[in-house]
């Protein structure tokens, strides 16, 4: 695959403020003057990794999870040699899903000498660092977030491991034609990973021009009673409903949904896919609810040993996006390895080069743009004890 080094596409509005902001912040930290382009240009010791993940704020629950998986691949790794005869360190800081908090994260990373990027949960707290890292030369492989925002910044250093809003919009549209919905109520949290979500699945609805989509709203995050939204949701009498935000406001809101009568399918985005939906949500409300998800180990055959050294090393299950962030590493070590370098136009080249990379998701082989080829998006649903479980891989 042939690849032009250092070829930069204008950024998108939102990312270049962002840019702005973030220069500014580096100027007063360090950050992005804090070392040479693309780590601390010190050849002979670890390679640095950063991640940036959510440790507080709501969706706190997601950032050991990834840590823990992203942890578990540099061991393996350092264990196996490492990459180049150097061990591999990952760096992590706290961007707590919010923006303004992960610009400063990622000027700690830059200014820490990482040399590649292998976090990244929420749209809208890893949009703004999109220019941050790649003016400081540092690829970014993202293990989760997944908004379109992110592929149309227009960045060749940006790589996504998850499939984009628009592949799992595709896969929540399948599904929906599949249980013979018509009516489709859709909410959105206004962030920028849910709206994009609901947009593209509101878009691509259209366009195939079965389901009449009777309601498109979005919620405020943040607070406890959404009697008027769910008031609009049954006034537009839908045999379906979306949510494509996070799990805090879902499970309140399916649950203030299934108060005031509505009994149909709900099916929520992959950001409000954890256990805490059924702990908020209570018990006997989540019978109806499916979600759109990437297949865990523990919904893949073959991935027990893989689950047992996790818990081993961690005391604990992995949970949701471990899996992602353990290949991030993998995929950025790949590149690495079959570079010869740290460089930042070899690592992305290396990127670029992969082919049928062995990841969890199945083969990896990035597009031009920087995504999977393959969403690879399924249907999981509610067991009784609050996990999400396998219940369609849409294979058929």
């Amino acid at each position: 695959m042939s690849f032009t080094p250092n070829r930069r596409r204008p950024l998108a509005p939102a990312a270049a403020l962002a840019a702005a902001a973030a220069l500014l912040l580096a100027g007063c930290s360090g950050g992005i003057a804090g070392g040479d382009e693309g780590g601390d240009g010190d050849a002979s010791g670890p390679i640095k990794l950063g991640m940036l993940a959510p440790f507080s704020g709501s969706e706190s629950a997601f950032g050991d999870y990834m840590k823990n998986g992203a942890q578990m691949a540099v061991d393996e790794i350092n264990e196996d040699g490492g990459v180049d005869g150097r061990e591999l360190e990952l760096v992590v800081e706290d961007d707590a899903c919010d923006a303004t908090a992960s610009v400063a994260a990622a000027n700690k990373l830059v200014a820490a000498g990482v040399e590649a990027s292998v976090g990244g949960y929420c749209s809208g707290a890893t949009l703004p660092v999109l220019p941050i890292f790649d003016e400081a030369g540092v690829p970014m492989v993202i293990p989760a977030a997944n908004s379109n925002a992110l592929v149309e910044a227009g960045l060749d250093t940006v790589f996504l491991i998850n499939g984009t809003g628009t592949q799992q919009a595709q896969a929540t549209l399948e599904y929906a034609l599949k249980v013979g919905a018509t009516r489709v109520a859709v909410l959105n949290d206004n962030t920028d990973y849910s709206k994009d979500l609901a947009d593209s699945f509101v878009e691509q609805a259209e366009e195939e021009g079965t389901i009449e989509i009777v309601l498109d709203q979005s919620v405020t995050p943040g607070e406890k009673d959404y009697s008027a939204n769910v008031k609009n949701v049954i006034g537009s009498t839908p045999d379906f409903v979306v949510w494509t935000g996070y799990y805090q406001e879902g499970a309140l809101i399916t649950r203030q949904l299934i108060d005031a009568g509505y009994a149909g399918p709900i099916l929520v985005g992959d950001g409000s896919v954890d256990k805490k939906f059924a702990e908020i949500a209570g018990a006997g409300y989540t019978e109806n609810v499916v979600g759109t998800f990437t297949q865990t180990p523990d919904m893949l055959k073959g991935a027990e040993e893989w689950i047992a050294s996790y818990e081993e090393a961690f005391g604990e299950a992995p949970g949701p996006y471990s899996t992602q962030s353990y290949d991030a590493v993998r995929v950025v070590a790949e590149a690495m390895k079959n570079a010869g370098s740290t460089e930042t136009d070899a690592v992305v080249e290396g990127l670029r080069g992969l082919d049928g990379f062995p990841v969890f998701s199945g083969p990896l082989t990035f597009t031009d743009e920087g995504t999977l080829s393959s969403g690879g998006f399924a249907i999981v649903s509610i067991s009784e004890d609050g996990t999400f479980v396998l219940k369609d891989d849409l294979q058929d």
